[in-house]
């Protein structure tokens, strides 16, 4: 079970959609995941880079014939940070009370 954490950096709706796609699979290739986005080549790439500055995601390019492909996967710590973040968005809705409930 992993500590929840509040990730600054993985909270934005982009980024948090990015590394819940990529949690969900073990590679998501760039034009799988510009589709599930519905972003620019150059928005996810900077998505990407960013979360691969911060180590947590890595990404890996190759031939696949004549065309050059981009494929991208969490790293363990990007892992960690994912499922931190989430813990930490579950304390935060569980301490959640309507007006005139007790605690509040």
């Amino acid at each position: 079970m992993s500590t929840a954490r509040f990730d600054e950096l993985i909270h934005p709706s982009t980024r948090l959609t990015l590394v819940a796609t990529l949690a969900a699979a073990d590679w998501a290739e760039f034009a799988f995941l510009k589709d599930r986005l519905g972003l620019s080549d150059s928005a996810l790439s900077k998505q990407l880079a960013t979360l691969e500055e911060a180590g947590y995601v890595s990404t890996e390019r190759r031939l696949e014939g004549s065309r050059r492909k981009v494929r991208a996967r969490l790293t363990a710590a990007g892992r960690a940070a994912f499922d931190g973040h989430i813990a930490a968005l579950r304390d935060i809705v569980a301490g959640a009370t309507a007006p005139g409930e007790p605690g509040v």
